[in-house]
């Protein structure tokens, strides 16, 4: 009974208590009022609100992750963190080899306006 016990008190503490769930939701909610709000004020500079976004973005990735996912540092949780970083790399390589692609498909195709342009000019 010993063993039995002590798995189920295991799997009890992998959960969050509901204080931790509210403030997980709280945080949430006002990391999305303040991304809604970095953009329609127009308190924020044109040339930031962009940056703004990626940040408050990031930062609810990581409230999320931690606060309703369960995700630490801890050894029990390490395997989770591990797949959840992988997980991460793939999705940026993903991203940026997109990118990488479509930046050189515009920059080596003729585009037809230009074309169009040149041929009428000479």
């Amino acid at each position: 009974m010993g063993q039995h016990g002590h798995s189920v008190a295991h799997k009890h503490n992998a959960h969050g208590s509901l204080k931790t769930y509210v403030v997980g939701f709280a945080l949430s909610l006002i990391l999305t009022v303040l991304s809604f709000a970095c953009v329609m004020s127009g308190a924020v500079p044109q040339h930031l609100v962009m940056p703004g976004i990626v940040v408050f973005c990031i930062a609810q990735l990581l409230v999320q992750l931690a606060f309703f996912l369960h995700m630490s540092v801890a050894p029990g949780q390490r395997d989770n963190l591990s797949i959840g970083v992988f997980t991460l790399l793939i999705i940026a390589i993903i991203v940026v080899g997109s990118l990488w692609v479509m930046h050189n498909m515009n920059l080596y195709m003729m585009h037809p306006v230009t074309q169009s342009m040149s041929s009428s000019i000479g």
